[in-house]
């Protein structure tokens, strides 16, 4: 068992294997596998690209950003090198499938519930009982935000500050901060973005 935990592939894998294995099953004691499994299994996607997501936002904001200027001068380079390239590639992807699987399971619940999300509860007048569309709409919207600055201004903006794309010092510093700042733009968002999935999920279904 230790030499199976030791690598972490295996250890992801097998877990994987195990998570796969009790969806299936769920499928079987649910009834089969049409539509509502497959939303159940785009939101468990959805969740779990979420939690890589996020919880990289927050290793980079309450971790990275506030212990680098701390962190001596010949040991910077490890992180810049090693640590933030790999923590980018995890954290842009898992942002992209997280923003996917989302929207996959607010399709697979129908064409009225997509558009009354999407235009906050307006698509056919914003009545007292579709409020909460309203909501849900502020947490979707939110988490494209989040989406597109990843991808938009996050990721260009670390390539150049990690040297990865090769500019003068002084575009360097100014990517560094762009970068810094777009991170807690979405560190900023985080938090009302998870409330409204998670309040609507508990108090709407």
């Amino acid at each position: 068992m230790g030499k199976l935990l030791s690598n972490f592939r295996t250890t992801i894998l097998l877990s994987f294997v195990l998570a796969l294995g009790m969806i299936l099953a769920f499928g079987q004691v649910s009834g089969g596998f049409g539509e509502a499994f497959w939303q159940a299994t785009l939101r468990w996607t959805h969740v779990v690209a979420g939690i890589l997501w996020i919880g990289l936002l927050y290793y980079f904001n309450f971790v990275q950003i506030r212990v680098m200027p701390s962190i001596p001068a010949e040991l910077k380079p490890a992180i810049g090198k090693h640590i933030a390239p790999e923590a980018l590639f995890w954290f842009r992807w898992s942002a992209l499938a997280t923003v996917l699987a989302g929207l996959g399971v607010m399709l697979t619940r129908g064409h009225v519930y997509s558009a009354e999300v999407l235009t906050f509860g307006f698509a056919q007048g914003l009545t007292e009982d579709q409020k909460g569309f309203t909501l849900m709409g502020v947490g979707i919207w939110l988490a494209i935000i989040m989406f597109l600055n990843v991808w938009g201004i996050i990721w260009p903006n670390q390539k150049r500050a990690l040297g990865m794309i090769v500019v003068d010092d002084e575009a360097k510093a100014k990517a560094a901060r762009i970068a810094m700042l777009g991170s807690r733009t979405n560190l900023l968002l985080s938090l009302p973005m998870l409330t409204s999935m998670a309040m609507y999920q508990t108090l709407f279904g």
